[in-house]
């Protein structure tokens, strides 16, 4: 009987050489007379140990990394497609304690199955919630999905169960799903990692989601920058379509629903909704204005439900384990759980699932470890570009959204991007500026202008300029911006800036008094 090897074709494991390592493995098994099955998972998200390589054996998997190209003749000498013992072995995969102590929902599967083999999807848990919204009602459906507390995991938290009922009771034959998968904040990738690692997972919360509110069509909006997670959901809608999973006969229940992958131009802001709609329909990335709501004007002027990925990919276990299985997870309003991404400098990176309110230190020690240089963490962004900077006084905060909320961050997407003591606030405070200069639509003329100004004012203050009536300046442009913005891009930029102001005035040639 072969040996089944799993070596992650995701793409953080190919940038550190995994496909030279499978194929060094293949090649050294077949010249020892081996019989081997290699399988190409997604990663686990365990990226410092990446390319991490499993084997099947008769008590489970275990894993061994990070495996270089050098390193595979030791391995197979030691026995290692057995099991065997090797200085790079790391035990059983689940039980490492990085993995261990996650609760993983959404991404139960990733690193486990073949992302594009149906039948591995469908024996580790998939369609077990179409199937179970075939047999209920579109009401139905939105009920459970508004009562697991579900909310949105792109960065705005808002109820999907609210969002799915009003586009149900929208008047109209034709309706949309988008899946926003723009995923443009820097230190998220769960959005990637899910499409490269289970993309039937997704594909089948649209199809929920499509008969929740009378859906026929949908569409993936993917950043150009995912060339491989653009091929692989592109194979997997293709291979969704010949089992009839999607068409017009979905699993043989007379429903119809197809996805179409559309891929962006590389513009931040097309990951807001009405601009990724503008997008879709061909024409310029550009906000649009609300009311009307896409819910109820959306794509092509349709009745529109647009959730992120993440959201979309949640939907499936709700419908499988139940409205109270999900909701069990989590704190308050803050309900089920997120993948937490873990980048910057830090000494383990990598994907988190976790329910909602662990803390941010633990987060940070338990499992990033500290930072990779080893010096102390100054300062951690969550949220992307746009979220507020952390300070150490405030690491003890739980992970909930109105926690965060109550003292001016944000959780997001789940990015966490952690910094030690050689960052300069007052630079990166800059850099949000710059970004939403460089990224703005142009539409409004806070954000346009706001931002471009914005790099000026900074600019004279660590010049030194004037610091105390220039700090007020700015403090002025960020109210204007955040009051007077059509989108979250120019109102939610002022977000660092005024972070880096309040808890690192010293970087800015300030006092604390002097830079509220």
């Amino acid at each position: 009987m072969s040996v089944r090897v799993y070596v992650p074709a995701d793409t953080t494991a190919l940038a550190v050489g995994a496909e030279e390592v499978a194929l060094a493995i293949a090649a050294g098994a077949a010249a020892r007379g081996v019989s081997i099955e290699l399988v190409r998972n997604g990663s686990r998200g365990m990226f410092w140990l990446e390319p991490m390589v499993e084997v099947a054996t008769p008590a489970g998997r275990v894993a061994y990394g990070p495996v270089d190209v050098a390193d595979v003749p030791g391995l197979l000498d030691a026995g290692f497609l057995t099991g065997g013992d090797h200085p790079l072995a790391l035990g059983p995969t689940e039980e490492i304690p990085f993995l261990r102590q996650q609760e993983r929902l959404t991404f139960a599967r990733v690193g486990v199955v073949d992302p594009l083999s149906l039948d591995d999807y469908a024996a580790h848990g998939g369609l077990v919630g179409l199937r179970a919204a075939l047999a209920m009602s579109a009401s139905g459906i939105v009920q459970a999905v508004t009562d697991s507390g579900l909310r949105g995991r792109g960065g705005a938290a808002f109820p999907a169960g609210i969002k799915w009922r009003t586009v149900l009771g929208a008047p109209g034959i034709e309706k949309y799903v988008v899946c926003n998968a723009d995923e443009g904040d820097s230190g998220t990738f769960s959005d990637r990692m899910l499409l490269e690692g289970d993309p039937f997972c997704l594909i089948e919360g649209m199809v929920i989601a499509g008969l929740a509110v009378g859906a026929s069509r949908g569409y993936v909006y993917l950043r150009s920058e995912y060339p491989r997670a653009w091929r692989v959901v592109n194979a997997a809608l293709k291979r969704a379509r010949e089992a009839g999973l999607l068409g017009d006969d979905v699993l043989g229940s007379g429903r119809a629903f197809d996805i179409e992958a559309r891929l962006g131009g590389g513009a931040y802001i097309c990951g807001e909704e009405t601009a990724m709609l503008e997008s879709i329909e061909g024409k310029r990335g550009q906000v649009r204005t609300k009311p009307p709501l896409p819910a109820v004007k959306g794509l092509f002027g349709k009745p529109t439900v647009i959730n992120n990925l993440i959201t979309l990919a949640s939907v499936p276990v709700i419908l499988a384990k139940g409205a109270a299985f999900y909701r069990d997870f989590g704190q308050g309003r803050s309900l089920g759980t997120l993948p937490f991404q873990l980048a910057g400098n830090v000494r383990r990176g990598g994907l988190v699932e976790k329910a909602f309110g662990l803390t941010l230190r633990a987060l940070l020690e338990d499992f990033g470890g500290g930072t990779a240089s080893g010096r102390p963490i100054r300062a951690v962004q969550v949220g992307g570009p746009l979220g507020a900077y952390v300070p150490p006084a405030d690491f003890d905060l739980p992970l909930d959204y109105e926690a965060f909320a109550a003292c001016g961050a944000m959780i997001g997407h789940g990015g966490v991007v952690v910094f030690d003591d050689t960052v300069d606030m007052a630079r990166m405070a800059r850099f949000a500026m710059e970004f939403c200069a460089e990224e703005s639509c142009g539409k409004c003329t806070p954000c346009r202008i706001g931002s471009t100004r914005g790099m000026e004012v900074i600019d004279r203050i660590i010049a030194g300029d004037d610091r105390v009536a220039n700090a007020a300046l700015l403090q002025d442009l960020c109210s204007l911006m955040t009051d007077g913005s059509l989108c979250a891009m120019g109102g939610m930029t002022p977000f660092p800036v005024q972070s880096a102001l309040r808890h690192f005035p010293a970087d800015f040639g300030l006092d604390s008094g002097e830079a509220q």
